[in-house]
């Protein structure tokens, strides 16, 4: 992958903790290709992970062979809710739970209904999805890490080099707003992408070999830590905050932030998560006031300042 250095920053940090991520940028600007290359610098199943994903693929009727690779779903924005969620008159898995232990990859994600984007939240949420019908009631694992992309606008060229965004203000908000407020609650980074020049032979580009050993490193260090397979991402807050407590001078900042940009609790119980992995990339005990300041820029996101951008050029 050329060039894209802090979105692929930003894609170690969301390997490392299993954290959720929304790309935005123009089309050809490179979402697609991180986001199916993302399992590359993942680690492997273990052996307890591959036996619950084959068993989930058993009982949706699928096949997959045996082997370390995290899987890797990537349902067109045509599916149905219950493609997606899992259903039927016998209730079968759906997407997000073939995408258990591995990576749901929704592209194009306002085109999918709200509907079916909202039926997300609880997966999301709980790791877990219970599928109700008049004879059965079913639960099944949902553990995954979702990576989204969307165009920044209805043409899809909001704040391009290249070409002139010819959408409303209304219109963009009203494109944005396909994807509602608690979802948007539930991603971790939100990153903004622009194409790149492919003329950097110059540049030694790190292997997907050379970001998977820091990411493993730092899964390792999650996993002595919780004393348990669990990210940063999945693990309960109270036994982060026990471990990982920020200092009264952190505390301070994240309120002021969050004040400022208007920052829900879940957000800034985020922006805590994201610290704590960018903090155990760097092989530090405790959160660094650097990694809480990395962790706020993943999450700025403003649609505002890509707007003012558009109308100056």
């Amino acid at each position: 992958m050329i060039g894209h250095e802090y979105p692929k920053r930003a894609l170690e940090i969301a390997a490392a903790g299993e954290h959720n991520v929304l790309m935005t940028g123009p089309p050809g600007c490179g979402k697609s290709l991180l986001a199916e290359t993302f399992p590359s610098i993942l680690p492997s199943l273990t052996s307890k992970a591959q036996l619950e994903v084959m068993s989930l693929y058993q009982l949706a009727g699928e096949k997959r062979g045996v082997h370390h690779q995290v899987p890797f779903r990537h349902p067109h924005h045509s599916a149905s809710a219950v493609a997606i969620i899992g259903g039927g008159s016998s209730p079968r898995p759906g997407e997000i739970s073939l995408a258990h232990r591995g990576v749901l990859f929704l592209d194009e994600m306002a085109e999918f209904t709200k509907k079916t984007l909202d039926m997300l939240r609880q997966p999301l949420e709980t790791g877990t999805v219970t599928i109700s019908r008049v004879h059965s009631t079913v639960t099944y694992p949902s553990s995954f890490l979702l990576i989204g992309a969307l165009n920044p606008c209805p043409c899809g060229y909001l704040g391009s080099n290249h070409h002139y965004c010819t959408c409303s203000e209304k219109q963009i908000l009203s494109y944005r707003n396909r994807i509602s407020g608690p979802v948007y609650d539930r991603i971790d980074l939100l990153l903004s992408l622009q194409s790149v020049n492919l003329d950097q032979g110059g540049k030694r580009q790190e292997t997907s070999d050379d970001i998977r050993a820091r990411v493993e490193k730092a899964r390792e260090l999650q996993y002595q830590r919780y004393q348990a397979e669990i990210a940063n991402a999945k693990v309960p807050f109270e036994k982060l905050t026990e471990r990982s407590p920020l200092t009264t001078d952190q505390q301070r900042l994240l309120l002021k932030v969050a004040a400022k940009q208007n920052w829900s609790n879940r957000v800034q119980i985020k922006i805590i998560r994201l610290a704590r992995t960018i903090s155990d990339l760097a092989g530090e005990d405790t959160i660094s006031d650097s990694s809480l300041w990395e962790a706020f820029s993943l999450r700025r996101w403003s649609l505002q300042k890509q707007q003012s951008v558009a109308r100056e050029t």
